[in-house]
């Protein structure tokens, strides 16, 4: 018999939150951007998927911004003060390794630069389905930023 519980969480998971194709960034990661709406200079640490598309968190002087790609503009210019770059791409498949009971596979939905290291977002927690099945309901936490150490790359 099929269960139907983890064969959705499956799909949840594998099922990539933007659609089929995933949409283009603004900015690249540690690009120098303009605010808009504090009229004021940073840099790209990170981005993340939400609900209104790629967020994105800017390191301002000692104020980190979370906007949307509407609300900056790119100039282009590096900041090339990182050694390492990302072991893993926006929309990659990834083998989470503390998984619990689910499905391993996950799609990364996010990056972010903290204290110069690289983590990553990914679902690590399937939504509830109301009792009568009609609704879903899904919380932010549902997201977990975890380091490369706790992914590994899926071999197809």
């Amino acid at each position: 018999m099929i269960n139907l519980v983890q064969t959705l969480e499956s799909c949840w998971y594998l099922s990539p939150p933007w659609g089929k194709e995933i949409p283009f960034l603004e900015v690249s990661l540690l690009e120098k951007v303009y605010v808009t709406t504090t009229k004021s200079f940073g840099y790209c640490c990170g981005v993340e998927w939400s609900a209104k598309g790629w967020s994105y968190e800017i390191v301002s002087g000692k104020d980190n911004l979370t906007v949307l790609g509407r609300e900056i503009i790119g100039t282009g210019n590096l900041q090339l003060v990182i050694k390492e770059k990302p072991v893993f791409c926006l929309g990659e498949l990834v083998e989470f390794r503390f998984h619990g009971d689910g499905t391993p596979i996950r799609i990364v939905q996010g990056i972010q630069l903290i204290n110069d290291s690289w983590f990553y977002s990914i679902e690590w927690m399937s939504p509830n389905i109301s009792e009568k099945g009609d609704e879903i309901f899904t919380s932010r936490d549902s997201i977990a930023r975890v380091t490369d150490y706790d992914l590994e790359r899926v071999r197809l």
